[in-house]
């Protein structure tokens, strides 16, 4: 099975190939809705960055990578940049379909387009909150931003786009997922940014920090741009 897409004036075209993870199919429990598994997909508990796994060492040099590059100065410049919101006009369907193109390396539980995980989760959460639509919406959405690795969204690296996302311009909390790879983040010993509060105030208020940056707040940047937010 091939998909072609084509979007008018953006100069993007994306191939969908079948591949292994098609034949792949969610277990529906009687009466409806889904069976949550106990493991992820390779037998392990979810979100265990730990473990040996078929995945393990690739998502490991992922945050290593991450975690070194996303500076304070890094994430200024990029939300600067992508702030714009120049690069495409497009349906919301159209940005899913670009998904099938892109594999999530910072997930230690999957190794699927990022098209399947939205339309699971979407799914998922319209059975247990049927009445939520907005919130349907937004699982459906969450992870749009990642089409940032995409050459006509920047072919932004993976570290720049996936993985968990952190605060940057004050001292960064050992709970941090590898926490270890951030000593040899240029910010981690400079004065300006290495105390509790860094370059922020007590009580500033989570509008006003900056966090790691990535498919989440590129979404947000569109969100808020196109008056879907009040924040």
């Amino acid at each position: 099975m091939t998909i072609v897409i084509e979007q008018p004036g953006s100069g993007i075209e994306v191939e969908r190939k079948k591949s292994e993870n098609d034949e792949k199919e969610l277990v529906i429990k009687n009466g409806g809705g889904f069976a949550v598994p106990n493991s992820n997909t390779f037998g392990h508990n979810f979100r265990d960055y730990d473990v040996a796994s078929a995945r393990q060492e690739g998502v490991e040099n992922f945050y290593r990578t991450n975690h070194i590059y996303q500076t304070y100065d890094f994430v200024k410049k990029m939300r600067e940049e992508y702030a714009k919101l120049n690069r495409a006009e497009m349906s919301i369907w159209e940005c899913c379909e670009l998904l099938n193109e892109v594999v999530d390396e910072s997930d230690p539980d999957l190794d699927e387009p990022q098209i399947e995980h939205l339309l699971q989760t979407a799914e998922a959460i319209r059975k247990d909150y049927p009445h939520e639509d907005w919130l349907h919406l937004t699982a459906l959405i969450h992870d749009l931003g990642k089409v940032l690795h995409l050459p006509a969204f920047g072919g932004l690296p993976q570290w720049a786009v996936v993985g968990d996302t952190f605060p940057v311009g004050c001292a960064f909390d050992p709970s941090i997922v590898h926490f270890k790879y951030l000593k040899e983040n240029p910010d981690f010993n400079n004065p300006e940014y290495d105390t509790k509060y860094g370059v922020y105030s007590e009580g500033c208020g989570l509008d006003n920090v900056m966090m790691s940056w990535g498919h989440d707040d590129y979404m947000y940047l569109h969100c808020i741009g196109q008056g879907h937010t009040s924040t």
